[in-house]
């Protein structure tokens, strides 16, 4: 099993930038796909982002494409998430996952692997 911790969240403004980072240990993530989801109060947990390892190929809800940048660095077993233009509305706990059953996984019962979630709060 890989365990999975994200940091990088905080209280910001809107129009602001935010990296988030998930940084793997007990496993490589080389065999797996990395997603990285995100839950508001109230709300079902979705889908923003996510990148296979071992393609690097990227792929992003469309409700997120051109704002968030999903990325690996493979010395450092982690991976990136970039939010540029924050809005109030991307205001949730985000959360990084890994699955090695499916490549471009987007569903949460796909993802096995969970971290224990980063806030971002975004002010107006």
């Amino acid at each position: 099993q890989v365990q999975l911790v994200e940091s990088g969240g905080g209280l910001v403004q809107a129009g602001a930038s935010l990296r988030l980072s998930c940084a793997a240990s007990g496993r490589t993530l080389s065999s797996r796909t990395v997603g990285w989801f995100r839950q508001a109060p109230g709300k079902e947990r979705e889908f923003v982002a996510g990148i296979p390892w071992s393609s690097g190929s990227t792929y992003y809800a469309d409700s997120v494409k051109g704002r968030f940048t999903i990325s690996r660095d493979n010395a450092r077993n982690t991976v990136y998430l970039q939010i540029d233009s924050l809005k109030p509305e991307d205001t949730a706990v985000y959360y990084c996952a890994a699955t090695s059953s499916t490549y471009y996984a987007r569903s949460p019962q796909a993802f096995s692997s969970w971290g224990q979630g980063t806030q971002v709060t975004v002010s107006s």
